[in-house]
């Protein structure tokens, strides 16, 4: 009680200046810790695919330091950074027609870590043949798909399947997947308990917030899309056998039309998002992937939100995404995503360039106009290089960020088998490698109730409904599924709306 009461005293900084330790176990993610060997049981992308040049890419994933590389035949070698002869790095390496040379002593690594050659002297070459097979360089399974490199990091004998939600990530044939890689200077967790706080919109994003109208891109008022900034009434539900999270947020678009808006946060690190320009002023049912996002920890200080953004008219329904936009450290659904913002971004490099990243965020030359119009990186990477938990005061609208760690937790300690790495890679089997996503955008039109009470009933049984529709259509798949969502749907809008009608 003392120490509550030193907490509140005004002018009492002195009582809470001593800054606790962070949570290691769902933070750090180097080889040995919990959450690193938990993380090395999934595929995750480590790079996109135009990194890959004529020239090694010197990477870091999960605290490892890495280099990637397209070899002359086309495949992927993501192999460890330093030689298994001397420890030069491979990054200077030279790639071959099958694999990548050392260029320190010229010996070569296949893709999967094979030396194939040791340069011996002239007459001694059976002793190098021998040498070459009592050493193996680190290598980790890798793949590109539209446009970024995928890696498998655990245990070669627990390869999971690789996830093919809905099989096609439920791009419709007018849409493609447009590949992205932003860094972020934080640790990753802070970055992906970012996408299951969808609240912060109402303040973050909204344009009455940009200090002195120095507006430059970072609210939904900006892309005619206000409804995103009206706070949302959430309903966070573990689905998948707690496996994920939806996260489900009913608002109102105007007085006829509800909005209700499914996030899907998937252990460990992947994000679905439904269209993220929606004005609600149509109705729409079961609109799908908009944003397909995993955050891949760098190291214990440094991650990368990367994924695809789908483009085109199936999602993009008012026609506002920009592909020219979309690709190495930018994205173009909100400024603010990365430290570089756009003026510098194009105005010094073309998209397929592969700028410098800003090595700190308060030694940018824009730093003040980043302060006048603050976006999601500022928000996120402020927070400290690693967010101290025990420092926060969490309301009911994080409800969804405390779940989601709960969640992970059960999955790193074995607490929810389901959960595990094991766990995970069985349901994947048993699915054939292509699960069911709760990610939807939906906007029914339902009068809104002149009585508030009903009104926050009725929007709360709504965003229920809709999560319970979703999970009793996760036995179907494709078009039969689809068809069944669309219709409860109706079904749900036609009985609220008699409700309202009654009232």
């Amino acid at each position: 009680m003392i120490e509550i009461e030193k907490k509140m005293t005004p002018y009492g900084g002195y009582h809470t200046n001593k800054i606790p330790a962070h949570d290691s176990e769902l933070t750090e993610v180097g080889p040995g810790t919990p959450m690193g060997e938990y993380m090395r049981g999934f595929w995750h992308p480590v790079c996109m695919a135009l990194e890959l040049t004529d020239t090694p890419r010197f990477l870091k994933i999960l605290g490892e330091e890495l280099v990637a590389f397209r070899d002359k035949s086309g495949r992927i070698g993501l192999l460890h950074a330093h030689c298994a002869h001397r420890g030069a790095s491979l990054e200077y390496g030279a790639i071959q027609e099958r694999g990548i040379m050392c260029c320190y002593h010229g010996m070569v690594f296949d893709v999967d870590g094979t030396c194939l050659h040791v340069p011996y002297p002239k007459g001694e070459e059976a002793e190098g043949e021998k040498y070459a097979c009592s050493i193996r360089q680190g290598a980790y399974k890798a793949f590109e798909r539209n446009g970024l490199i995928f890696a498998y990091m655990g245990p070669p004998e627990k390869e999971p399947p690789f996830p093919e939600w809905e099989e096609n990530f439920t791009v419709l044939p007018t849409d493609e997947l447009v590949p992205f890689s932003n860094f972020q200077h934080c640790n990753w967790l802070q970055v992906q308990d970012n996408a299951a706080d969808n609240f912060h919109p109402t303040a973050l994003h909204a344009a009455k917030n940009v200090v002195g109208g120095n507006y430059q891109g970072t609210t939904f008022d900006e892309v005619g899309a206000a409804s995103m900034e009206v706070a949302p009434d959430m309903q966070f539900i573990p689905v998948h056998g707690g496996r994920s999270l939806a996260c489900a947020g009913a608002r109102r678009a105007s007085k006829d039309n509800l909005f209700i808006r499914v996030q899907h946060q998937v252990l460990p690190n992947l994000s679905l998002h439904a269209y993220t320009s929606e004005d609600g002023s149509k109705q729409k049912l079961f609109s799908r992937f908009h944003i397909i996002r995993w955050t891949v920890p760098v190291d214990d200080v440094n991650s990368k939100m990367i994924g695809w953004r789908v483009m085109g008219p199936g999602i993009d329904t008012r026609g506002v995404g920009n592909k020219e936009m979309v690709g190495y450290e930018t994205i173009d659904f909100l400024e603010g995503q990365v430290a570089m913002r756009r003026p510098e971004r194009f105005g010094k490099y073309k998209l397929e360039d592969l700028p410098p990243i800003p090595e700190d965020h308060r030694a940018r030359h824009n730093y003040k106009e980043c302060q006048h119009a603050p976006g999601d990186y500022e928000a996120i990477i402020s927070q400290r290089p690693i967010a101290v938990h025990a420092l926060e005061n969490p309301t009911k609208f994080d409800a969804g960020v405390y779940m989601f760690r709960k969640m992970l937790r059960d999955g790193v300690r074995g607490t929810n088998q389901a959960a595990t790495p094991e766990g995970f890679a069985q349901w994947l089997k048993e699915l054939a490698g292509a699960p069911n996503s709760y990610c939807a955008g939906n906007v029914l039109e339902i009068p809104e109730s002149d009585d508030l009470e009903l009104e926050v009933s009725r929007r709360r049984h709504a965003t229920r409904e809709i999560v319970r529709i979703l999970t009793s259509a996760d036995g179907l798949r494709g078009e039969e599924r689809e068809n069944f969502v669309k219709q409860s749907m109706l079904e749900l809008q036609q009985s609220l709306s008699a409700v309202a009608a009654e009232s």
